[in-house]
């Protein structure tokens, strides 16, 4: 019997467009490898549909809040149908920047020096004194972005004290609560790892090259404007190192199926973990997939895998 697959992708985050780019491909991958396909958005009519037409497994795909915090999960262990990915506690956990960095720190791994604030506490302070705190304590360059979100928007590295206003405030326009954080000057890299059933392990790493220096929103999904290295040019050491931190990160946040760690090399070799996404891109730009093919895997196979471990755990 044709294992029945359902793909979301869509939903109301920033982010839609780049979800259901990912939804489409992994769709075609899906079907390519013979299994029977739906594609839908997440809408009213969402709840319906999985009572009248029961997938075997569904496949999240929807970037950002709608997908990653967790909530999607919960509705879809509610009405009992299997899934690929974390579970909801998981997804809200590494969702949520600030909070991923403390356990990633409680694991032993390096994260940046860094400061969470939400844009009331920025106001409310006096935004001219908090920055001026910031940029003391933190120190320039740094970074700031949205404390939960993805795709780099909202994100922005700061050189300069007269830089970091309007960086907060581009911040603050995807979402509630800033990360201000050290930047780490280095090489970026990106570590998918993946647990088909027989545990997790880290795929090759992808450097990360982008023409501006910041791999921003435009460096990811603008075809070009980024050139990616896979595997990543490291020494067995150091690439060792990546795929450990990686595998770490997965573990102590409790996820499954898939994860992309990003990470960046200082030039002391020191490996700093930046966050984890729990629902990550897999369009033609994006990381996973390069990584997928460096492996000598196909997307459709790995993700089909990914599919039959769901459903082996919903049985357990």
């Amino acid at each position: 019997m044709t294992t029945r697959v359902l793909v979301l992708a869509g939903g109301l985050s920033h982010e839609r467009d780049v979800s259901l780019r990912s939804g489409r491909r992994v769709a075609e991958a899906l079907r390519d490898v013979g299994l029977e396909v739906d594609e839908r958005d997440v809408d009213a009519s969402l709840l319906p549909w999985l009572r009248d037409h029961r997938p075997d497994c569904v496949v999240p795909l929807l970037h950002g809040e709608t997908g990653e915090d967790g909530a999607l999960r919960e509705i879809l262990e509610l009405v009992d149908v299997p899934y690929v990915g974390a579970g909801p506690a998981a997804s809200r956990v590494a969702f949520d920047k600030p909070v991923a960095k403390v356990v990633a720190a409680r694991a032993g791994l390096h994260t940046p020096a860094s400061v969470t604030l939400p844009a009331e506490t920025f106001r409310e302070l006096g935004a001219a004194a908090v920055m001026e705190a910031l940029v003391h304590a933190v120190g320039l360059p740094l970074v700031v972005k949205p404390a939960k979100g993805g795709s780099a928007l909202g994100f922005s590295v700061v050189r300069t004290a007269e830089a970091l206003p309007g960086a907060m405030v581009d911040a603050y326009a995807y979402g509630d609560t800033a990360l201000v954080e050290r930047f780490v000057e280095g090489d970026e890299v990106a570590v998918p790892v993946v647990d088909t059933g027989d545990g997790p392990r880290a795929l090759p790493a992808v450097g990360i090259q982008p023409d501006g220096g910041v791999y921003d929103y435009s460096a990811r999904y603008t075809a070009g404007s980024t050139e990616f290295v896979v595997p990543a040019k490291l020494d067995d050491d150091l690439a060792a190192e990546c795929a450990r931190v990686a595998l770490v990160a997965h573990e102590a946040l409790g996820l499954r199926h898939l994860s992309r760690s990003d990470l960046m090399i200082d030039a002391n070799g020191r490996v700093w973990f930046l966050d984890v996404n729990v629902a990550p891109g897999l369009t033609e730009t994006s990381t996973v997939p390069l990584s997928v093919t460096a492996a000598g895997l196909d997307l459709g196979d790995l993700v089909a895998d990914l599919v039959r471990a769901a459903i082996v755990r919903s049985t357990l």
